[in-house]
């Protein structure tokens, strides 16, 4: 079984995953890890990158091999991107959202954080600012997929269920909520 984690920024796909993967003994692999790389490796934030990617397909064509071919050449794994569900069709799609000014606070406290992988990310000096920074980065990531794949990567009819985890006490919510829906074998 694959499952593949897609949703808004601050939705908690990252920390969900990493749980959900462990909690079933699964690996755990994460697009956004990706891209920071790629981000860091050519001395851009995060953001930036992502609006270069909104006019060049090659950004985003490295990510989505990976993918491929993971879903091809694995099993059992946890994979948290927003256009996961769409490189890997067979996996079991989830779909998280969440309110912007609640993603934001996530965000804002995950950059401060001392053990994050986030340093490419902007250093925002406050909610608001990320809130903004949210609201623009999904803008572009929604303009840019729908130009280079003809998709809304948030519509639900591409999931298999949608989480809304703005109410959520934290991942370990989420994470059961996520296991609750897995189809039993």
């Amino acid at each position: 079984m694959i499952l593949s984690i897609s949703g808004v920024p601050g939705s908690g796909k990252t920390s969900a995953g990493k749980l959900v993967a462990r909690k079933l003994g699964f690996a755990f692999h994460s697009t956004g890890g990706l891209f920071r790389k790629m981000a860091e490796e050519r001395g851009l934030t995060i953001n930036e990158l992502m609006k270069l990617g909104e006019e060049d397909i090659t950004i985003h064509e490295r990510i989505d091999d990976a993918q491929r071919r993971l879903g091809i050449e694995q099993d059992r794994f946890v994979i948290e991107g927003r256009l996961s569900w769409h490189f890997i069709p067979h996996s079991f799609k989830i779909l998280l959202l969440c309110d912007t000014r609640e993603a934001a606070r996530r965000t804002y406290e995950a950059k401060r954080a001392s053990d994050n992988d986030r340093r490419v990310e902007a250093d925002y000096q406050s909610i608001e600012e990320t809130e903004k920074a949210i609201i623009d980065r999904n803008a572009s990531d929604i303009l840019g997929y729908q130009k280079h794949y003809g998709i809304n990567y948030l519509d639900p009819k591409h999931f298999d269920v949608v989480i809304d985890t703005t109410t959520s006490t934290g991942p370990e919510e989420t994470t059961k909520r996520i296991i609750e829906a897995l189809p039993k074998t």
